[in-house]
């Protein structure tokens, strides 16, 4: 379901922007409101309210059912990329050759029908579809030993996991400083003014609500306005590459701002004689926190977006289905590598003590645009070496142009 129910990458990515729009706004919503509702109303209609919503959901999704593109099962995926390991393990001292007609390609694959040929990139898999005397059964083609013998069409799909690994890693980091800056932020703003008016007063936890409105606006200008004047000044529209470099970016950026708040807050709290008086609360708004907690929540908007489309139009066939959990497999790496990190930092250094009046969060932050930036140069280096792998000739998305990613 998802993006299976479209043909082109561009109406792929518009439906991806449109997932995440839904996805943050209902975050938003439930974090805010239906929050509201069970400290002030009641449980029951809280609970009671998001059971609804859900039944609402759910019927809707049947209501649509017989509308949708239905694939057939044809087993788990992960079983034939471990063929090609254990077949090019068995092969690892056949001689190669360049004929096209010596590799499989399946039961019913001909050299003269085949799309896929074998690629000179980490050419030694080749060596699982190379074959040999009692690999094939000479009678229908059929393959006689499946932990010998794999079809090309398994080889490429394993060296385009490969291929796409550096860049996945490369998000590891650019999540991470999200997760250390969502657990400070909390920690910051119940040390700071958070009154609106004389009888309103944000509750810690709910002051991270702005990045996903930010996310959530910036996905529909980036989606209504942003794409559509890039189309027209470049004649195609933004790559997934693209939009992963601009996430980098802003997100280098939101974290110089978090350092350039902390260090104004811990200037007055110098001023104030609060930096060893525990638990007191520093006179500054916690607004001042606004900026860059907006800054990552537009950052979010184009790299979360981005890289799952990425990994979808990239993905072999086989693995689309696999290849939207991924972004999810990168935010539970960085949120626990952010909290190794944070213990990391309180063990070695004296940064960020009981007292944070009296520490140097600043400091984090500033070591996390550097850690940022050398990332992104590691991002920008993988990008130009990567090529797209699944783009038609004639898209009018012109992938493979890429200003910031890739060629």
């Amino acid at each position: 379901m998802g993006a299976n129910q479209y043909d082109k990458p561009k109406d792929q990515g518009i439906f991806f922007n449109w997932y995440f729009f839904a996805f943050y706004t209902a975050s938003a919503i439930s974090n805010t409101v239906i929050v509201y509702i069970e400290d002030n109303v009641s449980w029951r209609l809280g609970l009671g309210l998001s059971a609804i919503t859900n039944f609402i959901g759910l019927a809707f999704l049947l209501l649509g059912n017989r509308f949708y593109t239905h694939d057939e099962p044809q087993g788990s995926p992960f079983t034939g990329l471990v063929q090609v390991i254990v077949a090019t393990i068995r092969k690892r001292k056949v001689k190669l050759s360049s004929k096209i007609e010596d590799y499989y390609y399946g039961k019913d694959g001909s050299v003269t029908e085949i799309v896929t040929t074998p690629q000179k990139s980490f050419r030694f898999l080749n060596r699982a579809a190379f074959k040999t005397e009692g690999d094939v059964h000479e009678s229908d083609g059929s393959i006689a030993k499946p932990w010998r013998i794999c079809t090309i069409q398994q080889v490429e799909a394993l060296k385009t996991l490969m291929r796409i690994f550096p860049l996945w890693s490369s998000s590891i980091f650019l999540g991470t400083p999200i997760g250390i800056q969502a657990s400070l932020t909390v920690l910051q703003a119940l040390l700071m003014d958070r009154h609106i008016g004389p009888h309103f007063q944000i509750p810690a936890g709910s002051i991270l609500v702005l990045v996903l409105i930010s996310t959530s606006i910036s996905l529909t200008v980036i989606d209504r306005l942003l794409c559509p004047m890039w189309q027209k000044l470049t004649r195609s529209s933004p790559t997934p590459l693209q939009r992963i470099g601009v996430g980098h970016v802003l997100n280098i950026l939101g974290m110089a701002v978090s350092a350039l708040m902390e260090w104004k807050r811990l200037q007055v709290a110098q001023t104030h004689n609060l930096q060893d008086r525990p638990g007191f609360v520093v006179p500054m708004s916690a607004l001042w926190l606004f900026p860059q907690l907006a800054l990552v929540g537009i950052g979010e908007a184009f790299h979360f977006p981005g890289q799952v489309a990425l990994y979808y139009q990239e993905f072999p066939k086989s693995l689309k289905t696999t290849s939207t959990a991924m972004i999810s497999l990168i935010i539970a790496i960085s949120f626990y590598l952010s909290t190794a990190l944070i213990d990391l930092v309180r063990r070695v250094t004296g940064w960020l003590p009981d007292n944070l009046n009296g520490g140097r969060v600043d400091n984090v932050y500033w070591a996390l645009v550097v850690v940022g930036v050398l990332n992104f140069g590691y991002y920008l280096l993988c990008s130009c070496m990567y090529k797209y792998q699944n783009v038609e000739k004639g898209e009018d998305d012109a992938i493979g142009e890429d200003a910031i990613g890739g060629s």
